[in-house]
């Protein structure tokens, strides 16, 4: 077995640090969500966690790691006898972001519980990880129906598996930690706010941090053993500390002082609900424990709201997740009380090694500055900010590629109508276009291929039935054979990936309209996040066409490509479309089974070069002909309407709508669905 990295050893990231410390003292905190670029020690901190553990104890041969002091009444191995147990290291199981639900929570013999009533279950991770950590790399690219089922095991503490009226359940509390990278895509709200803390983490910038970083590295990896014993005093204490803050934990006193700064404090930033104002009194009190004290300070309110309330105040998912600390120290401030006083402000005191930083954990040599100092990186103002300057925004001559203009900010998004690829796919789980999917609804039975995952039960019982008197059945149970199982098959919803092609030459420039335009691109990759579809974007412009963005699943990235788009210059619409078509060609190959659906949005206006409509025409029919589905989003405005953008859906092979047709509240329709080659050819 592999030696893992010291959680002592690891440089700096000091508030990444503090929060999984925080959640071994009292994993009632809720967990950690860690968000940062990659090679950022987030995979390995968390890792180390596991062996600062305590130990726990279970009942001698449950595979479901029952307390013996109260074991689980409903356990599946159970009922338990008192008396026999055994102590082992606290788990930290993975689950891998292409894990199946059966590996996830467990599966069911079916034939034998068909045949024969027995249930015999086989336990997924989820009781492997309970009473221990369950760590999901890279949470954010999990798969939706898994991130459904940890929602349920996250709110009831329990697992549930329910196969044709046959049900197993078992209890499944764990400290849930995910790891992820933005750049990828975000996280599910739903799921991000059963994150009791997130952490943002960046590589430091100070040369002589990054030093230790590597030469500990190095270390490492030469003599994993060796290295581990150098820290080993380190670790020692820190789990010595962590066993002595549980103890404490019970009689650390939340003041009623406390608790009106934190439910000030979630009121000011108005975060949803009140789970943070829960997860805050949990963190408070936990940082009172780490630092040896039993009354919580403001300055442990401060910390909690910075670990607890970031990632629940976005209002969107182009919302950068973060809070005005001036803002809580004036909330804070505001609500300060008699409470808040320090009781013990004797340094030699109880605590007095922890209380004075708000209970951050023991920095190791060569710690340079805090790791989250260098988290600010660049992308806030300075990149969306829209200078103001040219009052009369309007577009310039279409000449050689002269003319470029300042980017413009979006307009407010909208909701949108939902476009949709046509036919039946079977690309990954998403909420766009129809497919056949492991959940939806029933559609049909057919013989499995491999392992049996979801039977139709009327199907195998109307194969068995024939049978049974060739297979001597002499009770009233039925008598079924491997070969009787069918398959259920379903249909659900998939994701696509969405390429848009932004016209942003200058034929589109006018302030007004190119700020329109923005919305409802802007309004497009909203929904994209929410039907979790991949996004690219490919703009065109003066003599060429640019792929500004890759396609990728940070829609986030794609909001920030499009708020800084410049325009101006001719209409070079063929070339927009040839690149949009490489683009796709290029995905078909990587990912060959989600489909695609292409989006342009312009006027339909096509200037520069010999010929350029009829060679926008040719670069519109290879769409119609490979069967992509495409929309395109007319911004022709004005009294005068030449109608290209209809022109020019007709020759993708597609449909058009207008600017206001988009929207999902109007009169037009409540849905329209992206027409394929099926329908022009009929």
């Amino acid at each position: 077995m592999s030696t893992p990295f010291p959680f002592t050893a690891v440089v700096g990231q000091d508030d990444l640090r503090l929060a999984l410390l925080l959640n071994a003292v009292s994993p009632a905190v809720g967990g950690v969500l860690v968000r940062g670029e990659k090679g950022t020690a987030k995979s390995t901190a968390v890792r180390a966690l596991a062996a600062l553990m305590p130990t726990v104890d279970v009942v001698s041969g449950c595979r479901f790691s029952c307390d013996p002091d109260s074991p689980d009444p409903a356990c599946p191995d159970g009922p338990h006898e008192p008396g026999a147990f055994e102590t082992r290291p606290a788990r930290m199981v993975e689950l891998p972001v292409g894990a199946s639900e059966d590996r996830l929570v467990g599966s069911l013999d079916i034939e034998r519980a068909l045949a024969e009533g027995v249930k015999a279950f086989e336990p997924g991770l989820l009781a492997d990880a309970h009473r221990g950590i369950l760590y999901v790399d890279e949470v954010n690219l999990l798969h939706d129906h898994l991130v459904d089922l940890l929602l349920d095991a996250a709110a009831m503490g329990a697992s549930y598996v329910e196969r044709e009226g046959v049900s197993v359940r078992h209890a499944a509390r764990f400290l849930l930690v995910g790891t992820m990278n933005p750049e990828e895509g975000e996280l599910r709200p739903q799921l991000l706010d059963r994150f009791g803390l997130t952490v943002e983490v960046a590589a430091s910038r100070e040369p002589d941090q990054r030093v230790e970083v590597v030469r500990r590295r190095l270390a490492h990896d030469d003599d994993p053993a060796a290295f581990a014993e150098r820290w080993a005093d380190e670790e020692s204490a820190v789990r010595g500390r962590i066993v002595a803050a549980r103890k404490l934990l019970p009689s650390v006193r939340l003041g009623d002082g406390a608790l009106r700064q934190i439910a000030a404090t979630c009121a000011a930033f108005e975060v949803d609900g009140m789970r943070a104002d829960i997860v805050m009194a949990r963190t408070a009190t936990a940082l009172a424990a780490w630092a040896g004290r039993t009354d919580v300070l403001a300055e442990d309110v401060r910390q909690a709201a910075l670990l607890a309330l970031p990632h629940r105040r976005r209002r969107n998912p182009f919302d950068a997740p973060g809070i005005d600390e001036d803002k809580l120290d004036e909330t804070l401030e505001e609500f300060a009380g008699p409470d808040d006083e320090d009781p013990d402000p004797d340094p030699d005191g109880p605590g007095g090694d922890g209380g004075g930083d708000g209970g951050q954990p023991p920095r190791s040599d060569g710690d340079g500055p805090r790791g989250d100092d260098a988290s600010a990186g660049p992308g806030t103002d300075e990149d969306t900010a829209a200078p103001e300057s040219g009052e009369g925004g309007e577009p310039q001559p279409a000449g050689s590629g002269a003319g470029e203009q300042s980017a413009v900010r979006a307009a407010e998004p909208f909701r949108t109508k939902v476009l949709s690829v046509p036919g039946i796919g079977e690309g990954a789980a998403g909420r766009r276009s129809r497919a056949r999917t492991e959940h939806g609804r029933t559609t049909g039975a057919v013989r499995p291929r491999g392992t049996l995952t979801k039977l139709h039960l009327a199907a195998t019982v109307m194969a068995a039935a024939p049978h049974q008197r060739e297979r001597g059945r002499s009770g009233r149970g039925l008598v079924v054979r491997r070969d009787d199982l069918r398959q259920a098959t379903r249909e659900g919803r998939e994701g696509n990936l969405v390429l848009f092609v932004v016209d942003a030459s200058g034929s589109m420039a006018a302030r007004q309209r190119m700020s329109a335009v923005k919305g409802a691109v802007l309004s497009l990759l909203l929904d994209a996040y929410q039907r979790r579809d991949k996004v690219g974007l490919v703009s065109f412009r003066g003599t060429a066409a640019d792929l500004a963005l890759p396609p990728t699943s940070s829609v986030d990235a794609a909001a920030v490509r499009l708020e800084s788009l410049p325009t101006g210059g001719r209409t070079p619409l063929a070339a927009g479309l040839l690149r949009a078509h490489d683009v796709l060609r290029v995905e078909r190959l990587r990912d060959p089974a989600r489909r695609a659906l292409v989006v342009v949005v312009t006027d339909g206006r096509a200037t520069g070069g010999p010929e350029p409509v009829a060679l926008a025409g040719r670069a519109a029919r290879l769409f119609a002909a490979g069967g992509i589905a495409s929309v395109v989003v007319d911004c022709e405005s004005g009294p005068v309407r030449l109608g290209l953008a209809g022109q020019l859906a007709g020759e993708l092979g597609g449909t058009a709508v207008t600017l206001d047709e988009l929207r999902a509240d109007s009169i037009a329709g409540l849905v329209r669905d992206v027409q394929g080659t099926s329908r022009r050819a009929a």
